[in-house]
């Protein structure tokens, strides 16, 4: 189904240092005299090229059925038959989906030993760009510098769905329209989607995810962060819904994998789909970060990550249910901490408030330029100064509610029914939503716990009772504090006894019979509403802020019209490069740029779940049985660091060489730079990446999977 997407996001462009940017690989050209000068042997028609083969059609952004461009992974294809590379923790949700007491493939490891055994993933889709396009004076013809935002919003509206029409007829493609420049800039990104993805291989948690929570964001690393996937398609090559007669994809281009090796500075190459940076943020929107959004966001996952831990060690099978929720809610708690301390670390509130300065100095300089950027900063100030108790309220919605308890989230999945229900659509429709929703409650309920589930809503929803300004309230927060004096777990025992959402029993029993009364009654549908109608509530002062934002990154552009800018993340596709390299963290530190298999060893902790060793694989380091993976030294690189510029979302990214050969995969940033979203730092950034001679090691001389390494075949020299 085609789908045309648009993303009303705010992107900052800043210049940039040596390795630093994220570059849109259709304006590639404006930086191929640098990325040459860095070692690329490519030429830049080798990388973007619509009309032949390049790397763009090996690279593969990964996400969910139901927003198949809202890309969380990045992943690339390295075969001929669609073998698909990406990072463990990438595909760590599918892996548990798979899982059973029976069949823990989260903690065994899981190796397809012939295309028939490779498992369907209902959820998981891949997409390959097949083109950009610049429609930027289509988007923006009319558009008036003195109009306000929402004229200015609803002329942009009016010209995106003229563009919509255009590809109306075009059924195969997916479509994504995304503003640049704060809407200066509109590009279309158009993507080829699968909806047939496959498990073929990962290796167990204590590979794939060695280290666990203590080394996350740290180096030294040792962690073979990998797993594979592969596409399946038609006969002729479209993408098509899992079937049994699809057969694996035939790409236009795959990645070489190489095992040669890698020496400090050589060239380095990513491309992938990272998520969100904000590199040109305002010294108050720095300071909102500190000491409102880091501090929330910690405190929240905090007791989100000590409810679901204590329920996961009751029983085996929740365990599983929880791992993959465990560990991403995990992830960006440790994140928020590091985020704050390197941003206090690395002084960037100051470091804004010099280009503040700079820019201050530049308008008295400028006479003709006062009435249009005078009050920008002041405007953005201002914002963030009068809304402190609501920010704080935006976090606590975000992370309490919408992430706390899973029924306030699961109710928006029947908004579609609603809306059958209230309008008495024809059955055919019903039909199909109903169907639709059948699916989706199988995979909701299978990996769902309500005691669990409970006790996150009791602790979080009181979290933000007790936090966040009364003003911001949702509706049913008075309800509680009126006729439950604001006892939530008395209030949960209520409705977790009614709703038809507590169990698939019961949902399922209402599929059978939908009721309009009984789905608009429901207390967790009342609430999900609710909560929107907060969420709206919340944003409907945030106008101004865009409009002095756009201006302040017009006026940075202005300032240096020489210089080259480059957009913030966006999760657009994305080219970084830079060099293999180590680093100086601190006074009378530096470490090297590698980590080896004896690492592993050293850090070797029985009675750490997350640092066990498997048997086979201190077998093999027993005997040395290293085969073709073994460096100079006669051990085995686990993991090395680059200076590419990534972030969230270019996990799984390929780390390409000056030949464009993969020879390995990114899956971290390093502690000291954790700051770096906001502001690149080049003495210490760095991407951490999973050498590609120790992935082909596991699933050789570890897992015995030698049909992949054949169809892989390898770069020995």
């Amino acid at each position: 189904m085609k789908k045309i997407l648009l993303f009303w996001f705010v992107f900052a462009f800043f210049y940039a240092s040596a390795d630093e940017g994220m570059w849109v690989l259709s304006l590639i050209n404006k930086k191929y005299d640098d990325i040459k000068k860095q070692g690329l042997k490519l030429s830049a028609e080798d990388i973007y090229n619509i009309n032949h083969a390049s790397l763009k059609d090996a690279i593969v952004g990964l996400s969910n059925a139901e927003s198949p461009l809202g890309f969380f992974c990045s992943a690339s294809i390295v075969s001929s038959k669609g073998l698909v590379f990406t990072n463990h923790h990438c595909g760590y949700e599918s892996i548990q989906q798979h899982s059973t007491i029976e069949h823990n493939y989260l903690a065994d490891g899981f190796w397809a030993k012939d295309y028939k055994d490779e498992l369907p993933n209902e959820n998981l889709c891949a997409s390959i760009l097949v083109k950009i396009e610049d429609v930027t004076t289509d988007v923006l013809d009319g558009i008036d510098s003195k109009m306000s935002i929402s004229e200015r919003n609803a002329k942009i509206e009016e010209k995106i769905k003229i563009i919509e029409s255009e590809y109306a007829n075009d059924q195969e493609n997916n479509y994504q329209i995304v503003d640049m420049f704060a809407g200066n800039q509109y590009l279309l990104f158009v993507y080829k989607t699968f909806y047939d993805v496959r498990l073929v291989g990962a290796p167990p948690s204590s590979i794939g995810k060695f280290g666990g929570d203590t080394d996350n964001w740290m180096w030294p690393r040792h962690t073979g962060d990998f797993s594979i996937f592969r596409i399946y398609a038609t006969a002729d090559g479209k993408p098509a819904p899992y079937s049994a007669s699809n057969v694996p994809y035939q790409p236009k281009k795959n990645l070489k994998v190489s095992i040669k090796g890698i020496d400090k500075g050589d060239y380095a190459m990513t491309i992938g789909f990272p998520g969100t940076t904000a590199r040109y943020m305002t010294s108050s929107a720095v300071k909102n970060e500190i000491d409102i959004v880091a501090p929330s966001v910690i405190k929240i996952r905090e007791r989100k990550l000590s409810i679901i831990s204590n329920g996961m060690s009751k029983a085996e099978k929740t365990k599983i249910q929880y791992a993959s929720k465990y560990s991403e809610c995990s992830n960006y708690y440790k994140y928020y901490i590091g985020e704050r301390e390197q941003l206090i670390r690395n002084n960037v509130l100051n470091k804004k408030k010099n280009i503040e300065e700079k820019f201050n100095q530049w308008l008295q300089n400028h006479s003709d330029k006062k009435e249009e950027y005078q009050n920008v900063l002041s405007i953005i100030d201002n914002y963030y100064n009068e809304y402190k108790e609501g920010l704080l309220a935006y976090q606590y919605l975000n992370e309490a509610i919408f992430g706390g308890s899973e029924l306030v989230y699961f109710p928006f999945k029947t908004f579609s029914l609603f809306q059958d229900l209230q309008y008495k659509l024809p059955n055919d429709s019903l039909q199909f939503t109903l169907n639709d929703l059948k699916k989706q409650a199988d995979i909701f309920y299978k990996d769902f716990d309500p005691n669990i589930d409970k006790e996150l809503f009791v602790a979080l929803f009181s979290m933000y009772a007790n936090d966040v300004n009364p003003l911001y309230h949702l509706g049913v927060m008075n309800l509680v504090e009126k006729k439950y004096k604001g006892d939530y777990k008395k209030y949960a025992d209520i409705i977790y006894s009614k709703s038809i959402f507590t169990s698939k029993e019961k949902f399922d029993k209402f599929l059978a019979n939908p009721n309009y009364k009984t789905l608009t009654n429901d207390p967790f549908f009342i609430i999900a509403q609710d909560a929107l109608y907060t969420y709206w509530m919340m944003n409907i002062n945030e106008d101004s802020l865009h409009f002095a934002e756009r201006l302040w990154i017009k006026a940075q552009m202005e300032m240096y019209p020489d210089s080259i800018f480059y957009p913030d993340a966006n999760s657009t596709i994305r080219l970084s490069y830079g060099n293999v390299s180590d680093y100086e963290p601190r006074d009378a530190v530096k470490y090297d740029f590698y980590t080896t298999i004896d690492g592993i060893m050293e850090k070797e902790d029985p009675k750490n779940d997350e640092f066990i060793v498997p048997a086979r694989l201190k077998e093999l380091y027993q005997k040395k049985d290293y085969g073709w993976y073994a460096n100079k030294q006669g051990t085995v690189p686990v993991c090395f660091l680059t200076t590419n510029d990534i972030t969230g979302g270019n996990s799984g990214s390929c780390v390409l060489d000056a030949e464009g050969n993969l020879i390995g995969l990114a899956f971290d940033g390093n502690w000291e730079a954790m700051s770096g979203d906001i502001n690149y730092e080049p003495k210490l950034q760095r991407t951490i990446c999973v050498d590609s001679r120790y992935v082909l090691f596991i699933i050789d001389k570890f897992a015995g999977a030698t049909r992949l390494i054949n169809e892989i075949n390898p770069i020995k020299e």
